[in-house]
C-alpha cells in the first residue's frame, strides 16, 4: 500500500477530508519546488504539532535524504577530507519554520504589543512568494491563528489549516481546510497527527524518493 492507503485503511474515518488532504501535500510539494518555505503555527497541543511537522520535514522522516553529488563537491571544494564528515551526518530538509518556537520574540512581542497578533507579525516578517502557511486549531477560531492566515492571504501566500469538523474562522479563511471528524479537542489532535505524519512522509517520497 502507499502512504495515503495506510492513512486510510488505519483511519477510515479520514476518507470524509481525503481530498483536503491530498490538496495539502500537493500545496506543500508546489510551495517546495518554488524554493519556497512553509509556516506552521498553533496554540498549546497544536503548537507541538506544529513543532512536530518542522521536525519531520527538515531532516529525514522516513527516507534519509542524503545530499546529492553536487552538494557534495562543493563541501569536498571547501572542506577538503572534512567534506566526507559532514556527507555522512548532513540530510537534505524542507524548509520550514514552527512560528511558536520563537520563544525569545513571541514573549517580547506578547508583552509590548498584542499577544493575539504575535503569529501574524512573524507571517508578515518571514513571508516570500510562493511561501506556505499552516495553521493548526482544533476549533478553528483561534485569534492568532487566525490573524496570522489572515495576514499570509493579505500577503498573497497560500494558506492551509487543520481544524476539526466543524465551519470555522480558519475555513472561511484558508484555501484548503483540512476538517478532521472530531469536535472535542484532544480527539481533533489525534487525528491531527495521522493526517501530517502522512503530508510529511508522501512530500518526502516524492521529493526524494526517486
Amino acid at each position: 500500500m502507499n502512504h495515503f492507503e495506510t492513512l486510510l485503511s488505519r483511519y477510515p474515518m479520514l476518507s470524509v477530508c481525503a481530498n483536503d488532504i491530498q490538496k495539502a501535500e500537493d500545496m506543500m510539494c508546489k510551495a517546495y519546488v518554488a524554493g519556497a518555505k512553509i509556516l506552521v503555527c498553533g496554540n498549546g497541543g497544536s503548537a507541538s504539532d506544529a513543532a512536530h511537522i518542522v521536525g519531520e520535514l527538515m531532516k529525514g522522516f522516513l527516507l534519509r535524504r542524503p545530499m546529492n553529488d553536487e552538494t557534495k563537491k562543493k563541501f569536498e571544494e571547501t572542506l577538503g577530507e572534512e567534506a566526507e564528515i559532514f556527507a555522512k551526518n548532513l540530510q537534505c530538509g524542507i524548509p520550514a519554520i514552527a512560528l511558536d518556537s520563537q520563544h525569545a520574540l513571541f514573549t517580547a512581542y506578547a508583552n509590548d504589543v498584542d499577544a493575539d497578533f504575535v503569529y501574524a507579525q512573524q507571517v508578515f516578517g518571514y513571508a516570500r512568494p510562493n511561501d506556505l502557511f499552516i495553521g493548526i486549531s482544533t476549533s478553528g477560531n483561534s485569534k492568532n491563528v487566525v490573524n496570522a492566515a489572515k495576514t499570509a492571504k493579505a500577503l498573497g501566500i497560500s494558506t492551509v489549516a487543520l481544524t476539526g469538523v466543524k465551519e470555522s474562522r480558519l475555513s472561511e479563511i484558508c484555501d484548503c481546510t483540512i476538517r478532521v471528524p472530531e469536535t472535542e479537542t484532544f480527539m481533533v489532535q489525534e487525528l491531527h497527527l495521522p493526517v501530517y505524519h502522512y503530508l510529511c512522509a508522501e512530500m518526502e517520497e516524492r521529493i526524494y524518493g526517486k
